[in-house]
């Protein structure tokens, strides 16, 4: 299935609902969980230290650092689901990624506080390849400058399999959330491919 694009001024969306096939998206989830050396960090919220509410790995290639909310991220090597995967969204997307976060929501009280892809080494205009395992969840964007605040947020119900790119002008313009959620949810996992400029 092609992409779709997303309707949002001062950015660039592409949704493919059904990048991976349910079956191969299940099995995916299952694997990576298993496999993934998951660790649940520290960050700096507002001048105090949290626990990230949710778990967290980066892998990537050699020397593809990457730096937020006071976190200094070294890759460790490629899985080859991995690999497999940044494969497939190279030849989808026309993009090169060396690394990749992945971030599992163990249940709707894991979240996504608002921000933007816009540290120094993603480069001025990132692409960011976000791919959803697990659980339906919804993704929220609103505009982060005046100009753009008379148009509405922007909700997305992510499902297993689908495949969000965001690209262009949007981390300039736009903020991302995952939002909590009280309805009753099993576990999500979501990555997302980038290129670490060094």
């Amino acid at each position: 299935m092609p992409f779709t694009a997303v309707p949002l001024p001062q950015a660039e969306l592409l949704l493919d609902q059904q990048f991976v096939p349910a079956p191969a998206a299940a099995q995916l989830l299952t694997t990576l969980t298993a496999a993934v050396a998951w660790r649940q960090e520290p960050i700096r919220l507002f001048g105090r230290e949290v626990m990230q509410p949710r778990l967290t790995a980066w892998y990537g290639d050699a020397g593809a650092t990457y730096r937020y909310s006071g976190l200094h991220l070294e890759p460790r090597p490629w899985l080859p689901e991995l690999h497999q995967l940044r494969q497939r969204l190279e030849a989808a997307t026309n993009t090169r990624f060396n690394s990749v976060l992945l971030n599992l929501y163990r249940s709707g009280q894991d979240s996504m506080g608002w921000h933007a892809d816009d540290e120094p080494e993603l480069g001025p205009e990132p692409v960011i390849a976000s791919l959803t395992l697990g659980a339906t969840r919804t993704f929220r964007l609103k505009p982060r400058h005046p100009q753009l605040v008379q148009h509405a947020p922007l909700s997305l119900e992510l499902t297993a399999g689908s495949l969000l790119v965001m690209r262009g002008p949007t981390q300039q313009h736009w903020l991302h959330a995952l939002p909590k959620t009280a309805r009753p949810v099993g576990p999500r996992l979501n990555l997302t491919f980038r290129q670490i400029v060094r």
